[in-house]
C-alpha cells in the first residue's frame, strides 16, 4: 500500500506520474530533490517519439519545478525488500552525485536506479520491461 502525505521526508523516493512513465527522485529536504534530469532541454517534454536517451544530469532542483503540472507521490517501494542507508548517507550521496552526467536509458541506467541507489545502497528498476510481444 503506497502511503501519500503531503509533505515528503528526507530520504523519501518520490515517483512522479508522466505519460507512459514515470520519473524518479530523492527527496532531500527544504522543497529540494536529486534526479537525474534526461538530455535535452525540455528533457521528458521532447521524448514524443520514444524515450530519451544519451546523456543526462544529476541535478538538485525545486520539486516543485521538477514535478511541473504533473502529479506525484512518496513511493519507497522497495523498503520490505531492502533496508534504507541512514538519512545522512542518502542525503551526502546525493550531493556528491549533483552535477554528474550519467548515460540515460530506460533500459539501464535511469532515474530509478540513481535513486534506490541512494536510498538503499542497491540500483533497482520496475521500469525496464520488454518494449514490444507479449506480456
Amino acid at each position: 500500500f503506497l502511503q501519500f502525505r503531503a509533505e515528503p521526508m528526507p530520504g523519501d523516493l518520490i515517483e512522479i506520474s508522466r505519460t507512459g512513465s514515470s520519473h524518479w527522485a530523492l527527496y532531500v529536504g527544504d522543497g529540494y530533490v536529486v534526479h537525474l534530469a534526461p538530455p535535452g532541454k525540455g528533457g521528458w517534454e521532447k521524448s514524443e517519439a520514444g524515450s530519451p536517451t544519451g546523456l543526462g544530469e544529476v541535478k538538485r532542483q525545486l520539486l516543485a519545478e521538477v514535478v511541473g503540472n504533473c502529479f506525484y507521490k512518496v513511493n519507497n517501494h522497495l523498503d520490505h525488500l531492502y533496508k534504507p542507508r541512514p538519512i545522512e548517507e542518502m542525503l551526502r550521496s546525493g550531493k556528491e552525485m549533483v552535477g554528474k552526467e550519467m548515460e540515460y536509458s530506460d533500459m539501464s541506467r535511469n532515474c530509478e536506479r540513481l535513486v534506490t541507489n541512494m536510498r538503499y545502497g542497491k540500483a533497482r528498476s520496475r521500469q525496464v520491461r520488454p518494449s514490444l510481444g507479449g506480456s
